[in-house]
Parts: structure tokens; sequence; C-alpha cells
């Protein structure tokens, strides 16, 4: 079966994703680890990227943790510095896949305000065939119903969708669902992978 549509993860694929190392830089490791284990700022990111609000969510974080205000703030109002950098290469396979007319989707776990700032500074996002944003969406992988809206939506066979995320978990659900996966740890990989799918010439995974 041909590939018939490729399927991008956005962080640590398109984009880091590095709340730790923004952190350890802005205040420093002990005072990171101590946030990070006193308030729980990860599950908050997992909530807003099924769907809840970020900035009633981080308000929300700041009245039940008030010890930690300051670096509450930072997470609201300097969220885009996570985020960061752009993985160069990864993009340019984005952009190579669309021009050789390859249908390109994005399936990403993102809230829905913190995915239209990264939208305003990473204007590639906008890029996509399609996009499947979990907050937008109400479902969040690796949960297996946020694949099958990708299929009910898309129309494609399971074994024609090739799809790249740096997650095991969210790779394994892909992989009970037929999928072909990928799974990213750089993007010369994944390069080399479009190549041998026929996806892109040596030339164009450059």
């Amino acid at each position: 079966m041909t590939v018939r549509a490729v399927l991008f993860d956005i962080g640590n694929v398109l984009i880091e994703w590095q709340p730790v190392r923004f952190f350890d830089r802005v205040i420093g490791v002990d005072r990171r680890v101590a946030f990070f284990a006193g308030a729980p700022i990860l599950n908050m990111n997992e909530r807003v990227d099924a769907g809840e609000n970020f900035q009633d969510s981080v308000a929300e974080m700041i009245a039940a943790h008030s010890d930690w205000t300051d670096e509450l703030a930072l997470w609201r109002d300097r969220w885009i510095e996570m985020p960061s950098p752009v993985i160069d290469h990864a993009v340019r396979l984005l952009r190579a896949l669309r021009r050789a007319r390859r249908p390109v989707f994005a399936l990403s776990n993102f809230g829905n305000e913190t995915f239209e700032i990264a939208v305003c500074n990473y204007p590639f996002l906008d890029e996509f065939d399609r996009r499947f944003i979990s907050a937008e969406l109400g479902m969040s992988k690796p949960k297996i119903y946020i694949y099958q809206r990708v299929e009910d939506e898309c129309g494609i066979q399971q074994d024609a969708l090739l799809f790249t995320d740096d997650r095991p978990e969210n790779i394994a659900a892909a992989q009970e669902r037929g999928w072909r996966t990928h799974l990213f740890d750089g993007p010369d990989g994944w390069a080399a992978r479009l190549v041998r799918e026929g996806l892109l010439t040596t030339e164009a995974a450059v």
C-alpha cells in the first residue's frame, strides 16, 4: 500500500518543546526542580491540551499554589519561549512533501490558545493540508479516539497513513490502528524514512 498522507507531531518534531530547559535558564535548576515538584504544571498542560482554557487554567493554578505565582506567571506570559527553537530540517521536509503534492497533516497535542500563539510565531504551522489538534477535538494522544477521528475525517486506509512522533506511547497507539509509524529522534532519520517510502527524492529530503 502506497502512503497517501504523512502526519507530523509538532512538539519535538517540528519545534523543540523544552519547558525544563526554559525554567532552568530563567530561574535556575534548583528552583525549577522545586517548582515542578510543588505545582502540577505538567498535569495542567495536559488539561489545556485536552481543551481547558489556557489563561483560566493558569489562574486556577495561581490561586491554588500561591507560593509559585511568579513561576506560573512565567508559564503564562513567556510560554512562546518554551516551544523553541524550530527544527529547521523537519520544516524543510514538511515543505518538500507539499511541493511533491503529498498530503501532509498535523496530529498534535496542543491547547487552543497556545496553538494560536504558536501559529503567530511559527507561520509554517498554517501550511498543513489538515490539522488534528487535541484541544480542538477534545481528545489527546495516545487515546485511541483521536486516531479514529483522523481515519474517519480523512477517509484514508490505516496502512496508507505514515505518522511521526517523538513519544513511544503515541507511536504504539498508532501502530495498534495499523498505521505506518516512525519514532522521531531527529530529522535525518525521518528524512531517510521518507526517501525509503518513495515520498521524497534524496535531493528533496536534504
